[in-house]
Parts: structure tokens; sequence; C-alpha cells
């Protein structure tokens, strides 16, 4: 696995790049399968619904390493199966969702480049979001590589 971190000091804007032992099918899968979701996205048991296409809807409850819950909602705004996810965060008091936009490039059969990026209001928002969007490739990667062990 290799990374790849850019966000501009003038900008509200990251984007993390890696490089996943697996194919994009998967990866896909791991992103936008209820139960594989749930597995490696820090989510409480039971809180994650997803309706993949564009226009449906997903929720889930995300833990937080001190033991707290924030539940999230949204729509797909995009779905190009094993290729791109763009993803509307409903974010409360704002009449648009925060937007992440997932891309994947299957390389070889075996890996896929990563790249997941979103545009924040603030330089805060910005770093809270990059910080857990880290955490959540982090937790995937570990995810992949567990299941690949079978």
């Amino acid at each position: 696995m290799s990374t790849e971190q850019t966000s501009a000091a003038n900008s509200f804007s990251y984007t993390l790049t890696r490089t996943l032992d697996a194919p994009a099918a998967t990866v896909w899968q791991a992103w936008t399968t209820t139960d594989q979701y749930a597995q490696w996205a820090y989510a409480a048991a039971g809180s994650v619904e997803m309706d993949v296409r564009p226009g449906g809807a997903w929720k889930a409850t995300m833990l937080t390493p001190d033991g707290g819950e924030f539940p999230l909602t949204g729509s797909y705004l995009e779905v190009a199966e094993n290729r791109r996810l763009v993803i509307g965060m409903d974010v409360p008091g704002k009449p648009e969702p925060a937007v992440m936009t997932l891309e994947l490039d299957g390389q070889d059969g075996h890996h896929t480049r990563i790249v997941l990026s979103q545009t924040c209001d603030t330089a805060e928002e910005r770093d809270m979001s990059e910080q857990g969007s880290t955490m959540l490739l982090d937790s995937l990667s570990a995810f992949l590589a567990e299941k690949a062990k079978g």
C-alpha cells in the first residue's frame, strides 16, 4: 500500500490517494455493501443503510474513539460501479450537502488506486474531515488485507 496526501494551505479541499492491495470490484463492494462497510467504517452495529444509486439515501452512526456516537445521513449523487462514487453528506444547518468523491482505478487486477477528495467550508472542517477520511482509508486497508488472508 502506498499513500499520498495533499491539502493546499489556502484552500479548504483535500485529496487522499492510496494504492490498495485489492481489485477495484473488491474495494467497491467494501464501500457499497452494508455488511462490509459496517465492519471497517467505525459504524455502530445495525446502523448502516445504503441504497447505492443516484439519489439513493444512506445513513450510518459512526463511533468515535472515545465511545461517542455521530449519526450521519446523506445521498449518492453519482454512482459508476467499480469506478466512481460521489456522496452527499447532510450537514445540520447547511442547505447543501458536503460532497465527498471517491475514484477507483484498477491497476493490474490485484491493486486499486483510490482517490478520495472533499472540499469544505473552513480550514477546521477540512482538517477534521481529512483526519476522518484518513482513518477510514487506514481501516479499509486493514479490512482488505484481512479479507485477502481469507
